[in-house]
This record gives C-alpha cells, structure tokens and sequence, in this order.
C-alpha cells in the first residue's frame, strides 16, 4: 500500500528546517541542499513543494506572519485597550529564540522585498492588518480613559509598530548570547506615555 503524504505538513516541516538553517547560517547558508537535509528529505524532493529558494522564503514569511497572527489572537481573546495591546506586542517582540528566528526569516524577506513589488505587497498587506489591529485596541483604550496623549491613535500606532520592528532587527543581529535587550522594559515605557 502506497504512503499518504500530508503535503501541508510537508511544507511546514521545510519551513521549519530553514528556519533551523536561516538561525545557524544565515540566508546565504540557507540552500535548498542544506535545508533539504536538515529536513531529512532528498534534495530533489523539496521542488513539488518549492521549485525555488525564493518562493520557500516568501512562504516562510507568510507562515511566520500567520502564526505570529495565531499567538496574537490567542492571547488577545478577551481582552480589549491597553491589556490587548500589551499583549499583541509582547507577541510580535523577539522575546524568546523562537521569535528571534522569526525575525531572522523576516528581515531578509524585507531585504527583497525592497526590489520585488509582489513581496513589497505581501508586506504592506501583513503591516496592515497589524495596524488596524493596534489602532483598534489604541481606541479602545481612548474610549475607556486609558490612553490620555494629545497624539491620535493612528501616530501612535505608526510609532509602536516601528518600535516593534525595529526590535527584531535588535534582536537578529544581537550576538546569540545576549538574552535579553530590555525589550519588554521599553514597551512598558511606550505604554506609560499614553
């Protein structure tokens, strides 16, 4: 009897491995051989699935974006103003390897999608959401009395998706021992001045 092969899973198995490869070698290391191999898998066997380097990247990205969205959703549920935004952020924040190696995936997607108007979109799509969600909570927390700065939500939001950002170029290029980057710290500085 011939094998099933979950082929979604397939996917999310190589896009952990380069995640794996990406964290230890950076994007130039990441080959299709290399991450062939620390999948396990032939070499051959990764163009069903990904003919090119470039479209696994562009999925990686659209799969770090929609996990980062899951975590986001789980840990926001039930809440609303400055405890959601608390939440979404401390999410998105490379607090932990797992998140560092996100940015990791992230940052040199950003890197081509400087010349790639189809990878510039899927960004603009993604920071998109991620600001309406942020303006969204900003308001919440406006109506409820918590958010009392003479600047509007949509500044304000503008300023924290950057200082978000920003954070996980700190942390992807942070040497690998540095554990902590005062990021949490700072976050609750930024949500002290609202």
């Amino acid at each position: 009897m011939p094998k099933i092969v979950d082929h979604d899973e397939r996917r999310l198995e190589l896009v952990d491995a380069t995640w794996r490869i990406i964290a230890r070698l950076g994007i130039e290391g990441a080959t299709m051989r290399e991450i062939a191999t620390e999948a396990g898998f032939a070499n051959g066997a990764l163009k069903p699935y990904f003919p090119t380097k470039d479209t696994l990247l562009t999925f990686a990205f659209q799969h770090v974006f929609n996990r980062t969205n899951q975590r986001i959703a789980e840990v926001t549920a039930g809440k609303k103003g400055i405890p959601a935004l608390r939440a979404f952020s401390l999410e998105v924040l490379p607090l932990d390897e797992e998140r560092v190696n996100e940015a990791r995936i992230v940052i040199p997607f950003w890197q081509k999608a400087v010349n790639d108007a189809e990878k510039a979109e899927i960004h603009r799509k993604s920071m998109a959401l991620w600001t309406a969600a942020i303006v969204a909570h900003l308001a919440e927390a406006r109506a409820d009395g918590e958010v009392t700065a003479a600047v509007d939500d949509a500044t304000l939001g503008g300023h924290l998706l950057n200082m978000l950002l920003g954070a996980q170029i700190t942390a992807a290029l942070a040497p690998a021992a540095q554990a902590s980057f005062g990021l949490e710290e700072q976050l609750e500085a930024f949500l002290s001045l609202l």
